[in-house]
């Protein structure tokens, strides 16, 4: 078994017990149950949110410890099979399949049920555009990329942070087409915006820029950037 260096905000006094609210040095985490955790296999990729956080093995399975303010924080075991990436966003969690399929809970991505995983790749209408490749969470929205190297959006999109104007489409549980021809797709589980590297090395943003944190303008009316803008100062001439 591999160990872990946790540090920062304690969400999950379970893991950390008699540890203060924030951790202000690294400390060494060892799940208690090794059996129950599946642990007996190396931890492959660790993905943290305000409300969750996901541990993924080398056997393709994954837990989850969730943040519901009390001691009983018992790990769960998420029931999807050979997993090859997990992804947490600010109030949602994403799931890449071995076999290019993406399972994907939060409000903004099944209202009616939002703890229940729901396979989001199988909603994308070209049905040879459903294996995907990589996928990204970001704040109350999850990024698609697809073998076809199509960038899709879903979730909410009240920053604009879906390509659209927040106006014209406030969220969606459907993926919408964002760009094709991408190479990459980046945007922090806590973001208001994403990034889009294209194939031909072009970079694109768009989604919250209030801080300039895309690179683009500087005025309070490029506050927001719904339309994928590229950024000529960082892309590849």
């Amino acid at each position: 078994m591999n160990d872990c260096l946790f540090f920062g905000s304690n969400q999950f006094p379970k893991l950390f017990k008699n540890k203060p609210e924030k951790i202000t040095k690294p400390i060494q985490f060892k799940f208690e149950n090794e059996n129950e955790n599946e642990n007996e296999k190396q931890i492959k990729q660790i993905s943290s949110g305000l409300f969750s956080t996901i541990f993924l093995f080398e056997n393709g399975k994954a837990i989850e410890y969730l943040n519901e303010n009390d001691s009983n924080q018992n790990p769960q075991k998420i029931p999807i099979e050979n997993i090859q990436k997990v992804s947490v966003g600010y109030d949602n969690e994403a799931i890449l399949t071995k076999e290019g399929n993406v399972f994907a809970k939060g409000k903004n991505i099944n209202s009616k049920n939002p703890k229940e995983f729901i396979n989001i790749s199988s909603l994308i209408e070209d049905t040879n555009d459903r294996i995907i490749q990589d996928v990204v969470s970001g704040n109350r929205s999850i990024y698609l990329l697809t073998s076809n190297h199509n960038a899709y959006g879903i979730g909410s999109n009240d920053y604009c942070q879906l390509g659209f104007d927040s106006e014209t489409l406030k969220e969606t549980e459907k993926p919408i087409l964002m760009m094709k021809n991408v190479s990459i797709i980046f945007s922090g589980n806590n973001s208001y915006h994403v990034f889009i590297l294209n194939l031909n090395q072009e970079l694109f943003g768009c989604g919250d820029n209030q801080f300039v944190q895309l690179g683009l303008g500087k005025s309070r009316k490029e506050a927001k950037i719904y339309k994928l803008t590229q950024n000529p100062k960082y892309s590849k001439r």
